[in-house]
């Protein structure tokens, strides 16, 4: 699911819509982008704690999406993700 959801994004990233989320978070730039990671984070801090499970998958969810969205903003991908976890667990 991560690599389509990263297609996805890379598309939206290189063929803007007006009526897209993702692209709306680009033309919103890194700062807004990288706010959302936060608020998202947050929001799952406060469903682990508080909420059942399934806000917390949906909130985890959330956070998944924008730090792919940060990933893209800032011309990286989950490979890079993927490459420095294989790293520190071989």
């Amino acid at each position: 699911m991560l690599p389509h959801l990263e297609a996805v994004i890379q598309h939206r990233r290189a063929h803007p819509r007006p009526d897209s989320y993702t692209c709306q978070l680009f033309d919103a730039g890194l700062l807004r982008i990288a706010q959302k990671v936060g608020e998202e984070a947050i929001e799952a801090i406060v469903a682990a704690q508080s909420e059942g499970d399934e806000r917390l998958i949906s909130e985890l969810a959330d956070l998944t999406y924008h730090a792919l969205v940060l990933l893209a903003a800032r011309d990286l991908s989950w490979a890079g993700v993927e490459a420095e976890l294989a790293r520190r667990f071989g």
